[in-house]
Parts: structure tokens; sequence; C-alpha cells
């Protein structure tokens, strides 16, 4: 008898099967047992009569500890009252491994988030980090088919780099040989010649930032998807960004609503996502949080209370913190996207607004609920002189960029693209505390292990 993933059963009501998995978790007594019986596709009720097995199967059921693994006989029989509209009557039990004293309780949840961290490599099993990965495994493939139906090519980025793309500050630096080298903050600058060979393409991996930060927006090692387009100028960029934002969320409502129950996630916000994403200069955010935290600071909710006290905290013209990203999406409750930054706070390449020449042509995309930036892009720097002058500026290693650099002698054209961080959308989507919940294995600054 071949055996059947739990996720197909209801095609195999009346029939006999064969589950091959482990137990999640077991309740019942006399001559009753109920399993639940799960196998990676999903879980299911497994019910073992004492009249209905060998008095050894029956005692096997009541014996094994969660997570043993077995093979289960039985008849697929319709419940209604089962999310899969199924159950199955167990008919015999095998035991591959018993295991017993289980080191992790499925009904553990955040609250011991660091001790079940340590446990990282037996908590995916659990429910919950099961659903939000199973999120972030739809986010990724949603990712890839976009930019592939688009007729993008992908464009491998490599890990190892001479220089910084993001700032020195956190960088990691790594042994090469003779001489040293970094772990990639991002493929950006490589995707750069991937556009200027292609037209299109997208760069889609790992990517490493030294940041000595504890809060919940940030990881040491996250992934990024990362198109860059030539010929594609700063509304195009913000046309692209929105609609692989609104594509993705709409992937994710669409193919995992069981996952997102069993996260008790309100999906209203996130239904909001297929309307039009707010345009708001840098400028006019700024005198929005100027009232906002007026606003805030003078209301009766504590939060917000508290939340003023750190709007503005930088001072007016410098980068927004989390906390005015917070408010902006408090106010705006969708997805906003802030563009016209001033060039002091972002990255060498980003090309200089020609009507504003203390402005860069970027953008940010600011997702609600907390979440904060889950998109920084702009346009790109194309003119030789210019580009030159801004690495001069940011007192970058000519000898580390030269090749960049040549992209600007040989063929430069306008062109732009972004990224977004895999971890923060996910964390968005599930509805997660922490974007440590959104990686199999997260890598911070207190933790590399398992």
């Amino acid at each position: 008898m071949a055996s059947v993933p739990v996720n197909e059963l209801k095609q195999h009501i009346g029939k006999q099967v064969e589950l091959r998995g482990w137990l999640y978790n077991r309740r019942g007594s006399g001559k009753l047992l109920f399993l639940q019986f799960r196998d990676g596709t999903g879980l299911v009720q497994v019910v073992v009569g004492k009249a209905d097995v060998p008095e050894p199967v029956f005692e096997t059921a009541r014996r094994i500890g969660n997570e043993s693994s077995i093979i289960i006989t039985g008849l697929v029989k319709e419940d209604t009252r089962s999310s899969l509209g199924v159950e199955v009557q167990a008919s015999d039990l095998h035991v591959i491994q018993e295991v017993h004293d289980y080191p992790i309780q499925i009904t553990e949840d955040v609250p011991n988030i660091d001790k079940l961290l340590d446990q990282r490599h037996l908590w995916v099993r659990s429910r919950r980090p099961h659903a939000i990965l199973r999120v972030r495994s739809e986010v990724i493939q949603a990712i890839r088919d976009f930019y592939y139906n688009k007729g993008y090519v992908l464009f491998d980025a490599p890990m190892f780099t001479p220089a910084s793309c993001e700032g020195t500050s956190t960088l990691f630096e790594v042994p090469y040989f003779d001489s040293t080298a970094y772990l990639s903050q991002s493929g950006q600058l490589y995707g750069e010649a991937g556009a200027m060979a292609f037209g299109k393409v997208v760069v889609f991996g790992p990517t490493f930032r030294a940041e000595k930060s504890k809060t919940r927006r940030h990881l040491t090692e996250f992934w990024m998807v990362e198109p860059e387009v030539a010929f594609l100028e700063l509304d195009g960029v913000m046309d692209l960004a929105e609609e692989q934002v609104r594509y993705v969320v709409g992937r994710a409502l669409e193919r995992c609503k069981e996952d997102l129950k069993v996260l008790q996630r309100d999906t209203t916000l996130l239904e909001q996502v297929a309307r039009p994403f707010p345009r708001v200069s840098y400028d006019d955010v700024q005198v929005l949080l100027q009232k906002l935290k007026a606003e805030y600071a003078a209301s009766s909710d504590p939060e917000l209370q508290k939340l003023a006290k750190d709007i503005l905290k930088g001072g007016l013209g410098d980068d927004l913190g989390a906390a005015d990203e917070t408010a902006i999406g408090l106010h705006f409750k969708q997805c906003v996207m802030i563009h016209r930054y001033p060039r002091h706070v972002k990255a060498f390449y980003m090309k200089k607004d020609p009507q504003n020449a203390e402005r860069a042509l970027c953008v940010d995309v600011i997702a609600p609920e907390g979440v904060g930036e889950i998109i920084g892009g702009s346009q790109r720097e194309d003119s030789l002189e210019e580009l030159l002058s801004q690495i001069e500026k940011h007192k970058i290693p000519m000898e580390s960029i030269n090749w960049f650099v040549d992209l600007r002698r040989y063929g430069s054209v306008p062109h732009g693209g972004f990224g977004m961080g895999v971890e923060r959308c996910v964390q968005w989507i599930t509805g997660c505390q922490h974007v440590r919940e959104t990686i199999p294995f997260p890598r911070t600054i207190y933790r590399l292990n398992p």
C-alpha cells in the first residue's frame, strides 16, 4: 500500500491508507485514543479504538511519546469538524523509533522564544513556526514567479565582495587567502552590471549586515530580492515595487489561508494592499511627523505617548527611525512610499534629484503594523562624473570599485531598482512580533547556534 500525504487525504475518503510521519500529540484514555499525526504536509486526527486494533497496538499508541516516528494504517472518514474535513480510523500502528522526554512542549509559544530558539532544529516541527515558514516558502516562490513571468533574468551575485555597498560600519570582514574580503551587504552593484547586459535582472540571495542591533526588525543574515532595470527611472521603480508587493501579498492571502488561521492573523490591512500606495515626499513626511508627535504626546494612550518621545529622535532632516516608520504606518494604515530623502542619509550610488541637489531620487516602502521599511530603492546615478564625486565623498577605495565605475564609462543609461528583505515581508504578512521567527535558523548579534 502506497503512503498518502495528509494534505491529500480528502481525496481518499472511504479508503484504507498508510500514513508515514510522527506523533504530534495525544489525548484520550480508556478505550479510545486520539492521536494528532503529522507528516510535514499537515495534521490529521487518528482515532485508535481498543476494539478496532490488537491489544499490543493499542498499548503502543498509549505508550509512545511525542515525535515518535510511526506508520499508521487506517480508514479515511469524513469529519466536518476538522479543518481538513477528514479523520483516520486506525487499524494498525508500527513504530519506527519510540521517543520519550521530547524537550519541547507543543504549547510553548513566543514568551519562551529564546529557549525555543536554542531548540530551533526541533521547534520548526511545531504548528506556529511550521505555519510561518510555509508562508515564507510561498512568499519566496511568489517572488520568483513574479519576475520569471515578467521576463527577468536571474542574475546571481557573489557572497564575497571587495567593497562596501551600504556603509563600512556594518561589514563582516573575512580573511580571503592573502587579502581581505567582506560578506555581501547587497547584490545590487552586481545587479547593475546584469541590467546593462540583459536589460532587466533580479538578484536573489542571502545578504549580511554586522548591525549591533537588538530590535525586533534586524538580523545579521537575511535574504533580499533585488531587481535592477535599464532605462527605469524613479517613478518606474515605485511602480515595480508596488506591483511586486501587491502580487506577493495576494499570493500569500490566496494560498496560505490555513497557515494564517493557525497564526490567528487578522488580515484586514493585508487585504487593503490591493489599493494604490500613497506616495509622499520626505519633506511632507517631516511635516506629518511633527504633527503626529504633538498629537500622540497629547493622547491619553500610554503607548502613543511613549511613541511620541521617539518620533523625530534623530532630528529634522535625518533618516527615519523605527518610531517614525511606526507612526507613518499607524497614520496611513497601509503601505506608503516615502520618496526623495536627503542625499546625505542615503547610499553613494543614488541619483541626485535634478530639481533639488540636496535630495536623492530614492524611495522606501513602509509597511503598517509596526514592521517599518520593507523596501529601499532608487534611480541609480548614471553620470560618471557625479558617481566619482560621490565615491570620493564617501571615501570608498577606488581599486575595489573600479569595475562598478566601468558601467558608467561604457554605455551608461538611466537605470534603477530596489531591494526587499524577505524576512521583514514575512514578518508583516504573518504578524510575527520578531523577524527572527521568519527564517529557519536566525542569526543575530547574540545568536550563532544552532
